[in-house]
């Protein structure tokens, strides 16, 4: 049986790669691929496949988000998630959301094939390199983890972005059609949800997340 197969990731060369390594497989077939959340979501609703590897680091709508979503409107398409993050609450998240498994994509040009037939047969799929990360951070006690990002709606992450790219708050306000007084309620929202209290973590936060790369 051919496992029909959606890859949503906005690296056009990570997809690239992708694709090459399933042309491989003649049991996989590549039928879609997408560049940003919204466009995942069109392209599920579009063509139905059997499993859908997605980025949890995308445009428009993060993979934890896109995941929540689409496991509530076509609980039949399973869920891989695809990403460069091994922290554990990234894993929980995705899982939390619907995904089925989790590989890095480190680990993606070897363990693709295995985990996307895994994931079609109903079972859970977790890289070496995860098991491994989860389990290392079982073990500190003391300390709590920020939250992620999915804590955060849309709205604040961008303008969390946003704060984090040095752009001014009348600026931000500009961009975003709303009034600078709102867009402190939205600062003064993700610094509380996330517990930080300087621009300063902010940006090291935004950064760590993949929303800027500065």
């Amino acid at each position: 049986m051919t496992i029909r197969v959606a890859l949503a990731d906005d690296h056009r060369m990570l997809l690239d790669a992708l694709i090459a390594v399933l042309a491989h497989e003649p049991d996989l077939q590549v039928a879609g691929v997408a560049a940003d959340g919204p466009a995942t979501l069109k392209l599920v609703q579009e063509i139905e496949p059997d499993v859908l590897v997605l980025d949890i680091s995308m445009p428009g709508m993060n993979g934890v988000d896109v995941a929540r979503q689409l496991h509530k409107e076509h609980p039949k398409v399973k869920i891989l998630a695809l990403s460069a993050y091994l922290d554990k609450r990234f894993v929980q998240e995705m899982l939390k959301a619907g995904a089925m498994g989790y590989v890095t994509k480190t680990a993606a040009l070897t363990d693709l094939p295995r985990a996307i037939r895994a994931v079609a047969e109903g079972q859970n799929f977790l890289s070496s390199e995860i098991t491994a990360a989860v389990v290392s951070e079982i073990a500190p006690q003391g300390t709590s983890a920020t939250p992620p990002l999915s804590a955060l709606s849309p709205r604040e992450r961008e303008v969390l972005r946003l704060v984090a790219d040095g752009v001014r708050t009348a600026e931000i306000a500009r961009r975003l059609g709303i009034t600078e007084a709102t867009i402190e309620v939205h600062r003064r929202n993700v610094m509380h949800k996330l517990e930080l209290r300087t621009v300063a973590q902010l940006t090291k936060y935004a950064v760590r997340e993949g929303l800027t790369t500065l």
